[in-house]
């Protein structure tokens, strides 16, 4: 399976959230640190779940990161996170 859809079915299982968007941006860092042949090292994610009401930015992005231990231990070099409870700005 990609890393895309582990990501993607990891964060569904975890969060539930209202909406999900995983990309891959690993085109973008060609000749950087991290960038290997084939991508899926570099992601930016949009996420809206109930679980983040009430929890500060480093708290969602803890609780995304302990989703993704295994991802961000094997491979993964780069996540950018944009967390939001429902109704809350991006």
């Amino acid at each position: 399976m990609r890393t895309h859809d582990l990501i993607t079915e990891k964060l569904r299982k975890v969060f539930a959230p209202e909406s999900l968007r995983v990309e891959d941006e690993s085109h973008l860092h060609e000749g950087h640190v991290g960038h290997r042949p084939g991508g899926e090292t570099h992601f930016r994610l949009y996420i809206v779940a109930e679980a983040f009401r009430g929890k500060s930015r480093l708290e969602r992005h803890r609780m995304i990161n302990a989703a993704l231990a295994g991802e961000l231990a094997s491979g993964v070099h780069a996540l950018a996170i944009h967390a939001v409870a429902p109704g809350e700005n991006a």
